[in-house]
């Protein structure tokens, strides 16, 4: 058999291979841990944990670094990347991005936390710049809506109520009831850690740089850009300024 044609012949089972991303949209990569409810609760502290959330930010910098990525956001264990409709890597082919955005976000989480995690990735597509702010809007609200519950669920249970118990108390109740439920064992969401509530975001940001000519021995400077992490997102308007201003200036 001619090893071409054995080849071709293969390589014709692999039906998602040439699937890519739309050209001209702009593209969110989305990883979140797989089976971190588990994960969390044998590795961290409840409902948050500093710890997991510097690794989080560390495995989305990772990603913005590597991926050529234009602003990143997480919260709890999702981290979701923007890129510019013209952006090209790796030919925008969609099964290598899934599969690379996962791997490298795995790996970075584990090496930072010293055990083992698996995440898992998707794609999102936008056709214009409204879309991507309602992408990222949605996003922090579910970050919000999540701390709301989160904060609640591991109160009750620090209480001695069970799994069952505490989810059935909360099932179906306001976003009312769940803050008075805080206040009266003296805390006040509002006034917990804007990265608990909001997420956070990671931004390339341009600064300047001095160093000294070898040859002539003068001061010379030059701009060079770094990531900067923003705990202190804003929120509903604010934060689509803030969005569309990363979407503007980008690399």
């Amino acid at each position: 058999m001619d090893p071409n044609d054995f080849e071709s012949r293969m390589r014709e089972g692999e039906f998602f291979h040439s699937l890519r991303l739309l050209r001209g949209a702009w593209c969110v990569l989305r990883v979140d841990g797989r089976g971190f409810s588990r994960f969390t609760e044998t590795h961290y502290d409840k409902p948050f944990d500093v710890r997991m959330h510097e690794q989080m930010v560390r495995t989305a910098s990772a990603l913005m670094e590597e991926l050529q990525g234009i602003y990143a956001y997480t919260e709890s264990d999702e981290i979701s990347i923007l890129f510019r409709p013209e952006w090209s890597l790796y030919d925008r082919e969609v099964e290598k991005l899934v599969s690379l955005s996962a791997g490298l976000a795995s790996a970075t989480f584990t090496h930072a936390a010293g055990v083992p995690a698996v995440f898992d990735s998707r794609v999102w597509l936008g056709v214009n710049e409204d879309a991507v702010l309602d992408y990222f809007r949605w996003r922090q609200s579910d970050a919000t809506r999540c701390a709301l519950h989160g904060w609640c669920y591991w109160t009750l249970r620090k209480e001695g109520q069970s799994a069952a118990q505490a989810s059935r108390l909360l099932h179906g109740q306001s976003v009312g009831f769940k803050n008075e439920l805080l206040f009266q064992r003296g805390i006040n969401f509002n006034e917990l850690p804007l990265w608990q509530r909001r997420g956070s975001g990671v931004v390339w940001e341009q600064y300047e740089k001095q160093g000294v000519n070898p040859v002539t021995g003068q001061t010379v400077r030059s701009t060079r850009r770094r990531l900067r992490v923003d705990q202190e997102l804003p929120m509903k308007e604010a934060y689509d300024a803030y969005v569309r201003e990363r979407m503007c200036s980008g690399p």
